[in-house]
């Protein structure tokens, strides 16, 4: 008689059988941020198949190019000029375009013209039946999270924007400066709209399990710790202008922000992650979409998690909301 397979041979013979389903991520927008998605993301070995989409087709062609010549030192991928029907099988659409603002252009017209783009490109995405989750990463990101959701009639997990991902990374990288700790030892994350009114959540804010008011007067490597930790939280506030003045755009880090989203998305990893979410009665908001700490699965957001916030932070998060609302009030007047 045989020997009865263990549970681990079981599990090795059951994947070995299973067909493979292709990690198929399609980028839309080969402009400074997506081309660097794409960029990051070929290196990270995430994907087997990335789609570079771009209305200007030779930028995407040059882009898709540039990044071909770079294959014999990174992990194996395909790279390619992609177009709509890639739609149909991809895992993680990322739509990374949008238009600049013109000279004499208000902050609401180029929203209302960027909200036209971003729904034009959901109802693609929807048409081709697309299985997987739609990730969007053009500004406004929440107003414009909203509007894809919206477009493409899908449950809210599957459509998430980037969010706070990249402020989270920025709180946790000044902390550990401050700290004098190695940034993968700091906890900490940003709530609210990704812009002028989001917040650090400090309630859950720790270093190696040590909450934040507690580890910084113990530390005593300064007597004005509470200021400090404002100068941080305004530091990353100001991050994104600061870096645009000095040389014109962000991409290098929230194409490693996105790489993360993507990762844990591809491999279904249920990573704990501030994206921009649809809110449906979670932390007493309803209808728009903000940043709170989510689980990210292969499904998207399977998971909100809703911390007790102190009561200074939950109107902290009020006041972001009332400002998203009133955008998307703005944005439906001139529909």
């Amino acid at each position: 008689m045989g020997l009865t397979p263990s549970l681990s041979e079981c599990a090795i013979m059951t994947e070995n059988t299973m067909p493979s389903r292709k990690r198929k991520v399609v980028v839309v927008g080969a402009g400074a941020v997506g081309a660097t998605f794409c960029y990051a993301l070929a290196q990270s070995g995430l994907a087997d198949d990335i789609a570079l989409i771009d209305k200007n087709e030779s930028l995407a062609r040059g882009q898709v190019l540039d990044l071909l010549h770079g294959q014999p030192f990174f992990p194996t991928v395909s790279i390619h000029v992609g177009s709509v029907a890639d739609y149909a099988d991809a895992q993680v659409v990322a739509i990374a375009a949008g238009a600049a603002q013109l000279p004499g252009e208000s902050r609401l017209d180029l929203l209302r013209r960027n909200a036209r783009i971003i729904s034009a490109i959901a109802a693609d995405v929807a048409a081709q039946q697309c299985p997987g989750v739609l990730l969007v990463v053009s500004n406004p990101v929440d107003v414009l999270t909203y509007v894809a959701l919206k477009q493409t009639g899908w449950t809210r997990g599957r459509v998430i924007g980037s969010g706070t991902v990249l402020d989270s990374a920025r709180l946790r990288h000044l902390m550990s400066v401050h700290c004098g700790v190695d940034v993968h030892n700091v906890h900490a994350y940003v709530l609210g709209e990704h812009g002028d009114s989001e917040f650090a959540a400090w309630s859950m804010t720790h270093v190696a399990g040590i909450h934040i008011h507690e580890y910084c007067p113990a530390c005593r490597q300064c007597d004005d710790w509470k200021e400090q930790l404002q100068r941080i939280e305004q530091e990353v506030r100001d991050s994104a202008y600061h870096i645009i003045n000095y040389k014109g755009s962000t991409h290098f880090a929230v194409g490693l922000a996105l790489v993360r989203v993507t990762g844990a998305i591809l491999r279904g990893q249920s990573s704990v992650l501030t994206v921009s979410t649809l809110l449906e009665g979670e932390y007493g908001l309803n209808d728009l979409c903000l940043s709170v700490p989510c689980i990210v699965t292969d499904i998207g957001v399977s998971k909100i998690l809703e911390s007790d916030l102190p009561q200074h932070e939950r109107a902290a998060l009020s006041r972001s909301a009332a400002i998203l609302k009133k955008a998307l009030a703005d944005l439906d007047a001139g529909a």
